[in-house]
């Protein structure tokens, strides 16, 4: 079988028109916004850095960065999930530009951000640790990953793949803290663990699995 790329690209294209419905998605509600406000301005330097939001998806996230006054570019792999992060940010009067393509290996030059953020997204590539590689080419010296991920309750033993041929990604269902910081550290200088699964305001509810931020400065 080959590369599943394609049917993981259709398969959020498809996903676009009802992806703001989950409360952690859209942050419609006003506490799941906050929460991820605080957390967004946790992890970004003070003062307007250039973000980059790596599989952007419908853009909540580049819309929080750009309303702290932060440059913003958002890629993402599915045209229908840019073409509402574009709609997004421009109903807000918030600045971000968006391209279509693969978060694993961003169309941006080299050395052009200062962070690049990325949540839930890494387990969804076919070659995880070449696009770590790839994100730190991305960022300037001193440069920071924002990596957002986790480990999904429905990925337990039995589970179906999402779409025909993922179970053959390498972190098919999440990865968990530990295996993602082992792959980044030895591509950083500094690195630390933030747990996230116990802030229940981030998730609209409870989770029981294992969510996280792995945040590594070069």
């Amino acid at each position: 079988m080959g590369d599943p790329s394609r049917a993981i690209a259709d398969y959020w294209d498809a996903a676009a028109p009802g992806f703001d419905d989950e409360p952690d998605h859209g942050l419609r509600a006003a506490g799941t916004r906050e929460a991820w406000g605080r957390r967004v301005r946790g992890w970004l330097p003070a003062g307007a850095v250039d973000v980059l939001d790596a599989g952007c998806g419908t853009g909540s996230l580049a819309e929080l960065v750009a309303a702290d006054g932060h440059r913003v570019t958002g890629v993402d792999l599915a045209p229908r999930m840019v073409a509402r992060a574009r709609a997004k940010l421009a109903a807000a009067g918030a600045a971000g530009r968006f391209v279509v393509g693969d978060a694993g290996a961003p169309p941006v030059r080299d050395g052009s951000f200062d962070v690049l953020l990325c949540r839930h997204v890494i387990w969804t590539l076919p070659a995880p640790e070449r696009a770590l590689r790839a994100w730190v080419r991305l960022l300037r010296p001193g440069g920071r990953l924002v990596l957002v991920e986790g480990r999904w309750r429905e990925a337990g033993a039995g589970a179906q793949p999402y779409v025909a041929g993922a179970e053959r990604l390498p972190w098919n269902g999440g990865v968990g803290a530990e295996e993602l910081a082992a792959a980044v550290r030895p591509l950083v200088a500094e690195l630390r663990i933030e747990p996230l699964s116990g802030d229940a305001a981030l998730w609209g509810g409870p989770v029981d699995d294992e969510r996280y931020a792995v945040v590594a400065d070069l």
